[in-house]
C-alpha cells in the first residue's frame, strides 16, 4: 500500500506530464485531445495508468451498469480527471470525489487544460478519508 509521502512524487510526475502536454497544445481544445496526448506522455514517462477506467457501482449486492468512466487511474492510488472548461464548478468537484469514493482511491487530481497556466489556474488536488488513514 502506498503512503502519503509516496503519493507526493507520483502527483509531481503527473503534474509534470500535464504541464508538458499543455505546453505543446495550449488551451482551447477538446478534453478528448488532451486525454490522448496525456496518455502518450504517461507512456513516455513510464507512468503506469489505465485510461477510461470503468467506475463500477455496486448497489445492494448488484453491480449496476452506469457507464461511468474516469479519465485516468494511476496504479490504484491516484485518480486524474481532465477538463477543458472555463472554470471548475462544484459539480466537477463532486464528480471526482464520488469517483474516488467508488474506486477507493485516496487522492485525486482535477486538471483543467483551458487555462494559461496549469499550476496556478488548472490544477486542484483532492483527498478523502482513505488518504487520512494513510501513514
Amino acid at each position: 500500500m502506498i503512503t502519503r509521502s509516496g503519493l507526493d512524487p507520483l502527483e509531481y510526475q503527473i503534474t509534470g506530464a500535464c504541464i508538458e502536454v499543455h505546453k505543446h497544445l495550449g488551451p482551447g481544445l477538446l478534453e478528448s485531445v488532451y486525454q490522448q496526448y496525456l496518455s502518450r506522455e504517461f507512456q513516455l514517462r513510464n507512468i503506469p495508468h489505465k485510461s477510461q477506467h470503468i467506475v463500477s457501482v455496486h448497489y445492494k449486492g448488484v453491480m449496476l451498469d452506469t457507464a461511468l468512466r474516469t479519465d485516468f487511474l494511476i496504479g490504484s492510488d491516484l485518480l486524474v480527471e481532465l477538463k477543458a472548461i472555463e472554470s471548475i464548478l462544484p459539480i466537477h468537484e463532486a464528480q471526482i470525489l464520488a469517483y474516488m469514493k467508488l474506486l477507493k482511491v485516496p487522492k485525486g487530481l482535477l486538471m483543467n487544460f483551458n487555462c494559461t497556466n496549469i499550476i496556478h489556474h488548472g490544477k486542484k488536488s483532492y483527498v478523502n478519508e482513505l488518504y487520512r488513514e494513510l501513514l
